[in-house]
């Protein structure tokens, strides 16, 4: 699968680095604000082996058309901002190309137009794409549907300079059916992201939680969304959606088998 990639911060480059590792994925170009590393490869900047073009341009040099008449793509990963969709997202929806927001919190009016784009190809939207915080929620929101009655708190922890509530907390706030104000928030150090939800019985308690050890964990989450978006009709899908079936495997492995060539995460490298 050919992969575009807009935004190239920290997790950006995180995530390049994941796909470029992948057989599964070819990077083909980024696309970033400045153009400071224009014409550079994503391989050489960050150091890394690859056989995958990776090129590295700015919003300025060409038009999403231009661009994607030029170095056509399967895939669109966007690591940007919610503003990123007004370069790329129609032209990627004109051609059918798969669009993958990974973006961490839309205003309604965007998060609107990202959807009405899901008429035109298969569009996914992930405010935080590891699979290990979308296990955290699913297996949340069973637990509650199971025990309604308990006291739940959301605790979420991030570096010392981060100002505002994570957006991760925020969705899984929503995701419970809990208010805003019951999210704990600490800020520390060099904090990645660490969610824990927490489960008051009465006469036990339940800790589900989560930690980013690396950026690189975003890079696991593209793959396995990329892997099972492949296939898919036209649609907006949630990592909610794709994981679901996994929680059935006993059911349906049968047709699981069917997609799946080898495990998900041995597309991980080479």
């Amino acid at each position: 699968m050919r992969v575009g990639l807009i935004g190239f911060g920290k997790t950006g480059r995180a995530v390049a680095s994941v796909l470029l590792d992948s057989e599964l994925t070819q990077l083909q170009w980024v696309i970033r604000q400045s153009s400071l590393l224009e014409h550079r490869t994503v391989s050489e900047y960050l150091g890394q082996k690859s056989g995958d073009l990776g090129m590295i341009y700015s919003k300025t040099e060409f038009t999403a058309a231009e661009l994607l008449d030029q170095f056509p793509v399967d895939v669109i990963v966007d690591f940007s901002g919610e503003t990123g969709l007004d370069y790329y997202a129609q032209e990627a929806a004109q051609r059918g190309v798969i669009i993958i927001s990974a973006v961490s919190q839309y205003q309604p009016e965007n998060l609107a137009k990202l959807k009405q784009l899901a008429s035109q190809t298969v569009v996914m939207h992930s405010p935080n794409i590891t699979i290990g915080i979308n296990f955290l929620m699913i297996s949340a929101k069973i637990l509650k549907t199971i025990a309604p009655y308990t006291d739940i708190e959301i605790i979420e922890e991030h570096f010392k300079m981060k100002p505002e509530v994570s957006g991760t907390a925020k969705v899984i706030a929503k995701q419970l059916d809990l208010p805003e104000s019951q999210i704990k928030t600490i800020r520390a150090g060099g904090i990645i992201g660490t969610h824990e939800i927490l489960f008051g019985f009465p006469f036990q308690t339940v800790r589900l939680k989560h930690e980013s050890i690396s950026r690189e964990a975003f890079g696991s989450g593209i793959l396995f969304a990329v892997k099972q978006l492949q296939n898919k009709s036209k649609g907006f899908y949630s990592m909610e959606d794709l994981m679901l079936p996994f929680f059935h495997l006993k059911d349906d492995e049968e047709e699981l088998a069917k997609t799946q060539t080898k495990p998900w995460w041995k597309f991980w490298a080479n």
